[in-house]
């Protein structure tokens, strides 16, 4: 099962999953059309509508693919949100040449959105798909983080504090489920072209052209590091977090 399917990162672990042999790809996404376009260029492969905000929802749709499937291999969690008004203001003050000022006065709903989709978002997903692989004894959880859990940049502190939830959020269940035979472990890219980057301001974007470093990531090539992690050739790896940001920084 892959969340966050319809585009991006996600996309491209649905379509490796496929190319690896996988029985069965779910690709869950809020944008339930863009998931089943995606669903139907691959091979046994089916969409679901899903907002991964919705407690209720992601176990409706965890327990329909134990229903109809039996069990539960490989969850990869891909879904989450920026947002596009922060990005826009911390690219106009550098435009203008002053400082960034956010923070006073992000209000309460941005604050709410970005928290409720990454983080709770995150958690809703891992507990249930715990619920559905603890009684196995088997799978594998990936979920995709973000290097800005450590950069922390400038002006984004409700994404930066969502992405560093996620990885303490991740690093904890991981300890607690391998006992029950789970992997659970973490990629956190940095640039990466999807639809969140094709809607970042150019300024921010060249800022992000450092020559020294690699280019934006593809999302193929995030999504070989996801399906590493999801496979036997890392078993030994139990909340690891793989930065994954061309050089950008070390942590």
């Amino acid at each position: 099962m892959v969340t966050g399917a319809a585009s991006g990162m996600g996309a491209a672990v649905a379509r490796q999953l496929a190319a690896e042999g996988a029985r069965v790809v779910v690709l869950a996404d809020v944008n339930g059309d863009g998931a089943a376009a995606v669903a139907e260029e691959l091979p046994a492969a089916r969409a679901v509508a899903l907002d991964v905000a919705d407690a209720a929802g992601v176990d409706r749709a965890f327990e329909d693919v134990l229903r109809r499937h039996g069990r539960l291999d490989v969850l990869v969690h891909a879904a989450g949100v920026d947002d596009p008004e922060a990005k826009r203001r911390i690219a106009d003050a550098a435009v203008e040449g002053r400082p960034v000022e956010v923070t006073d006065s992000l209000d309460d709903a941005s604050w709410q959105r970005v928290l409720r989709v990454n983080l709770d978002g995150t958690f809703h997903v891992l507990r249930a798909a715990v619920r559905i692989m603890r009684p196995r004894g088997a799978g594998a959880i990936v979920v995709i983080g973000s290097s800005s859990a450590f950069d922390a940049p400038v002006g984004y502190p409700h994404y930066a504090a969502s992405k560093a939830g996620v990885h303490a959020l991740a690093q904890a269940v991981a300890k607690e489920v391998i006992a029950s035979g789970i992997r659970v472990n973490l990629v956190a890219p940095g640039p990466t072209e999807t639809g969140m980057a094709a809607r970042t301001p150019e300024a921010l974007r060249s800022a992000f052209a450092d020559p020294r470093v690699r280019p934006y990531a593809t999302p193929e090539e995030i999504s070989e590091i996801a399906l590493f992690l999801a496979s036997d050739a890392a078993a030994n790896l139990v909340g690891a977090v793989l930065l994954a940001n061309g050089g950008r920084f070390t942590a």
